[in-house]
């Protein structure tokens, strides 16, 4: 055997051995993600139904979901709550049938009698091709499409086997389809929740009645998701403080920046207050100091008013807090000590501040209610101290909703006898007209509690 022959020989046993330990590596890497099914691939064990009247049953290795007439949404969702996580699955969709896989959901009694409200990572099948879009069930609408993404539109297969990539790892949801990125949120409303698989409500349809969706190869990270995090190539929506989804064509704009004073003033000033308000990190907080009505730096007002008009924002309080969220307000009124005047979405700690069981009629001051008026729905849902909470207010035509976390809690009309019965009987029968005028500024109270906002948004309402 000459030489050039040994160390051709030596060269192709290297070549060889290096590609053995390439190969054992990939596979120790496989085996090492901690990847965990969530289908066994021959029953529903770790799943129940809830909501609607559609069925799911196993075959062939995927769960089939079909359809039925004259029942609302229907979804199959884990026995598990998951907080970060990565998540794999295929499914194959009728083209006449809309789908979803919820994330981070949530069912309580509470919330519109247990209605299954959180994110859904959507199935479109349309000609939309909004699939793996992420929709807010049950609360917001959509808060990432894929309008403005017409590779993951393209990525879709009609008729055919699909697999989504799904990472919801702290604030950030992304999603691929068929390898192609989808959506890419930041939004910090829901850290965690079960996940469900839907079938969607058909109503009357004929048409669609026993149409079908089904799933497969379902299987999760929970173990250190972060680590197992890919990267994606779409740029993120970022849901605090800026329109997303439909809201820029409904009509919706930003009442706060997030960044700056423009467009609010001292109640009782030419310009914002020098002290007592911070903005930091998006947020808007008046802060702490004594608990005074508007002692320190004072309630702010937008600079412009408002008549027909929908409003909506975040608010966070922390424990035993007042504030709240005036409109209709005309600073002109009450100069002097005290709030400016209008009518007042209350903000409280219910069980820690006495306003809490004080007022006009029982319950009037709790947070939500028509301050001394009207007590909110005794079952309205409040996220606990340190919490984010959803506040909308809708006045169109003298109707008045408030609106707490999704759920109406009181309505009422302005003007009206009964309304003026109950101002005449309150602390604000002493103010000629209270709450009549046909516009007015929004105004967040300083009562010298920490109490943060943000995400404040307003859409007008009038013809």
């Amino acid at each position: 055997m000459n030489l050039n022959f040994k160390i051709l020989r030596l060269k192709e046993l290297l070549a060889v051995t290096l590609v053995a330990l390439f190969m054992s590596c990939q596979s120790n890497n496989k085996e090492s993600t901690p990847w965990v099914d969530l289908f066994d691939g021959k029953t529903l064990n770790g799943w129940f139904k809830i909501g609607g009247a559609a069925t799911y049953e196993v075959k062939d290795g995927a769960i089939v979901g079909t359809s039925t007439l004259n029942t609302p949404n229907t979804f199959l969702r884990s026995d598990s709550i998951f907080g970060d996580f990565i998540l794999e699955l295929e499914y194959k969709v009728d083209p006449k049938l809309n789908s979803g896989i919820q994330i981070r959901s949530n069912s309580i009694p509470s919330y519109y009698n247990g209605r299954t409200h959180g994110y859904q990572v959507e199935i479109d099948p349309s000609d939309r091709a909004w699939s793996a879009g992420i929709y807010d069930e049950s609360r917001r609408g959509w808060l990432n499409t894929l309008k403005n993404n017409p590779e993951a539109q393209k990525a879709f297969k009609q008729n055919e086997w699909n697999k989504y990539r799904i990472e919801a790892i702290g604030d950030t949801l992304k999603t691929w389809i068929n390898g192609v990125p989808a959506a890419y949120l930041i939004d910090d409303m829901t850290a965690t929740g079960f996940i469900g698989l839907q079938v969607h409500g058909i109503g009357k349809d004929e048409a669609k009645n026993g149409t079908q969706v089904a799933w497969k190869n379902i299987r999760i990270i929970i173990e250190n998701a972060q680590k197992y995090s890919q990267k994606s190539s779409i740029e993120p929506i970022i849901t605090k403080n800026n329109l997303f989804g439909k809201e820029e064509e409904q009509g919706w704009k930003l009442l706060w920046d997030g960044k700056t004073t423009k467009g609010w003033k001292g109640a009782k000033l030419d310009k914002f207050p020098d002290s007592g308000w911070e903005i930091k990190d998006g947020v808007l907080s008046v802060l702490a100091s004594g608990g005074g009505e508007s002692e320190a730096g004072g309630d702010i007002v937008t600079t412009d008013l408002y008549s027909d008009f929908e409003l909506k924002l975040d608010f966070k309080i922390t424990e035993g807090a007042n504030s709240g969220i005036k409109y209709y307000v005309d600073t002109k009124i009450n100069k002097g000590a005290g709030s400016s005047i209008g009518l007042e979405y209350q903000i409280l700690d219910d069980a820690k501040h006495p306003d809490a069981k004080e007022g006009n009629h029982e319950g009037s001051r709790t947070v939500a209610s028509l301050y001394d008026l009207i007590q909110a729905d005794t079952n309205k849902v409040v996220n606990p101290i340190g919490s984010w909470n959803h506040a909308r207010i809708i006045s169109k035509d003298n109707h008045v909703e408030h609106w707490l976390n999704g759920r109406k809690v009181l309505e009422y009309e302005r003007k009206s006898p009964g309304y003026l019965k109950l101002v005449s009987e309150s602390k604000y029968k002493k103010w000629p007209n209270f709450g009549e005028a046909d516009a007015g500024r929004i105004l967040l109270q300083d009562h010298g509690d920490f109490v943060s906002f943000r995400n404040i948004k307003i859409r007008s309402l009038k013809k």
